[in-house]
């Protein structure tokens, strides 16, 4: 699907993107991989790391200005959506500024799409849209939304928008566990509580999800994968089984237990091998819609952190604790 196409990534420079990059370059044969991010150091960074693709392209800019998004999406064909807002706590102190880049953001790259004709949009999102308590969540379950919406929008023209929520990604920027590494060599960690449990993805499943989107994607689906979960306590634990754990209390914002299909939405999700989709209450956008072969779930189901059946490997955890580890020292040097 991707050979001789155009493949535009927003916040491209970040874990997601990268990877996305070396995927991509590996299985496909893409005309142009486009980096659309508004950090020039970040883009200039991954320029060279990525020197050996010589069809990556990089455009500084912002999803917040519509017209510079206008000239991005000119010729591409199909668009990632990563570009976002996400620390939890920054958002609830700034929360204007997350409502620029989720929301409004979302907005400009829907608009953009349908008058640029790109092809197909997923846009990834997060276990913390689904029941949000904390305003990052809210935006981004708002950006949720409007992907979905923008099916409808787009009228009878060729753009498709779809959604891939996912938990926590192992070893990204700005997760847990580079933080539980560094804590490690001083012989402790901090949590903010015991009990608190988290969906966990590696960044390999993300992206395979990410492409089964793009394949299989009618139009407002929001696919949603079967991960395992854990505690943090039980994370802390098999990270770093020899060092005290402090608790130091819940963030502002933070749940004790992640959310990605509430009950609510489960009465329109359907299951599949590797993971569900949540369908659309309406899908008028379609005029030769495919017969769902997925299983409807049962009455009152919750995908959510606590209750999940899949849980962490603890031997898988230790695996990547230790490639993580291996790149903080390398990036140390």
């Amino acid at each position: 699907m991707f050979n001789g196409k155009n493949i535009l990534i927003t916040g491209g420079t970040g874990t997601f993107g990268k990877q996305f990059v070396k995927y991509i370059s590996a299985n496909y044969k893409a005309n142009k991989i486009i980096i659309f991010s508004r950090d020039e150091f970040k883009q200039y960074e991954m320029a060279r790391a990525f020197k050996d693709i010589p069809h990556l392209r990089f455009f500084i800019g912002d999803v917040r200005d519509r017209e510079r998004l206008n000239r991005a999406f000119y010729g591409v064909d199909y668009v990632v959506h990563a570009a976002a807002s996400k620390q939890v706590v920054a958002a609830e102190y700034n929360p204007f500024e997350a409502i620029k880049t989720n929301i409004l953001g979302a907005e400009n790259v829907i608009e953009a799409a349908i008058d640029a004709g790109v092809k197909k949009v997923v846009a990834l999102s997060t276990d913390k849209a689904a029941n949000p308590i904390n305003l990052y969540g809210a935006t981004k379950l708002a950006s949720d939304k409007l992907f979905v919406a923008g099916n409808a929008y787009a009228g009878g023209r060729v753009t498709r928008f779809s959604v891939v929520r996912y938990g926590n990604v192992l070893g990204s920027r700005g997760s847990v566990l580079p933080l539980f590494l560094e804590q490690k060599a001083a012989g402790k960690i901090t949590i903010t509580n015991r009990q608190m449990t988290r969906f966990w993805i590696t960044i390999e499943k993300a992206i395979e999800l990410v492409i089964k989107a793009f394949e299989e994607m009618e139009g407002g689906e929001i696919f949603v994968p079967k991960i395992p979960s854990i505690s943090m306590e039980e994370f802390a634990k098999i990270i770093a089984p020899d060092c005290k754990i402090e608790d130091i209390g819940i963030r502002p914002g933070e749940k004790m237990h992640e959310v990605m299909i509430p009950s609510d939405d489960a009465r329109h999700t359907l299951e599949y091998d590797d993971h569900y989709r949540i369908m659309p209450e309406f899908m008028n956008w379609l005029t030769n819609k495919k017969n769902a072969t997925g299983k409807k779930l049962p009455e009152g189901f919750c995908y959510s952190s606590d209750n999940n059946s899949e849980k962490m490997d603890a031997d898988y955890l230790r695996k990547i604790a230790a490639e993580v580890e291996q790149k903080l020292k390398e990036m140390a040097k």
